[in-house]
């Protein structure tokens, strides 16, 4: 399956997103997402399923729990089909890169003035 059919579903990237965050167990993964989107404990599992089979999670067994953990290796077809395109936002992310150390100087040198006063 292609990273971009897996991310497609968003409870799939809702369960990412809280697994960026850290470690989740299994129940807590299922809480959160069938409060969110109303889904079975069993369409949780087999999303998870499909997280793991693909390298976007891995789990482990912690006593009778499964815990949940994120894989960055999961996002490396993601990040190379997004690499022709970074040439669009990289000279805008530089750009703005300078105007906010311009303006942490400005603060510091206004800063330093008015305390010599």
């Amino acid at each position: 399956m292609h990273a971009f059919d897996v991310l497609g579903d968003p409870v799939r990237r809702r369960l990412l997103e809280l697994l960026a965050d850290g470690d989740r167990s299994a129940g807590d993964l299922t809480e959160a997402v069938v409060r969110e989107f109303g889904i079975t404990q069993s369409a949780v599992s087999q999303h998870l399923r499909v997280l793991r089979e693909n390298g976007f999670a891995a789990s482990r067994a912690d006593g009778p729990r499964r815990v949940y953990s994120f894989e960055p290796e999961g996002m490396r077809q993601v990040d190379e089909w997004v690499t022709p395109f970074r040439r669009f936002w990289m000279p805008r992310l530089a750009a703005l890169e300078t105007e906010i150390a311009r303006g942490k100087r400005e603060r510091r040198t206004t800063k330093n003035q008015g305390e010599r006063e």
